[in-house]
């Protein structure tokens, strides 16, 4: 099922959020049915996250976290084996690509695996420039006295 959006009420009140309708029309767009490896996102305090992965089958070689600009990207493959044969196979142990999209200044910590799970830790991390800071207001009596001082001199 896909549905659009229409976005120009948004354009009329915001600045430099472009991207949005490109993030969420590409989500739109990936496939919804690939819900391997399942996944959680958890978030662990004001500017903490976390993101586990059930990836039972696959060692910590056989997994791939790479980091780029706001995007997070986990793949798995596992090495060729031998062939066996399955009377029933039950744990998928399929290669996988899963993206995540991240917001600016979110950055990855460290990655873990423990009991089958990859844990990846995020942190949100603003600089210190981009922190909200007050903007002090001349006030119009301050002003005028240093312009009749100039004046006066």
């Amino acid at each position: 099922m896909r549905t659009s959006f229409d976005f120009a009420p948004l354009w009329r009140s915001t600045i430099g959020f472009d991207h949005l309708a490109d993030l969420v029309d590409s989500t739109l767009r990936q496939a919804t049915e690939d819900n391997y490896p399942p996944y959680n996102i958890e978030r662990s305090g004001e500017d903490h996250y976390r993101i586990s992965l059930a990836v039972a089958g696959f060692g910590a070689n056989d997994i791939t976290v790479t980091a780029e600009q706001n995007a997070l990207t986990i793949e798995g493959r596992k090495p060729e084996t031998a062939a066996r044969e399955y009377l029933y196979q039950g744990i998928a142990a399929r290669p996988f690509r899963r993206v995540f999209n991240l917001a600016d200044y979110v950055q990855v910590k460290q990655a873990s695996f423990q009991d089958g799970l990859l844990i990846i830790d995020l942190v949100r991390e603003v600089p210190e420039a981009m922190k909200p800071r007050r903007i002090p207001i001349a006030g119009g009596a301050p002003a005028a006295t240093q312009i009749e001082q100039k004046k006066a001199a």
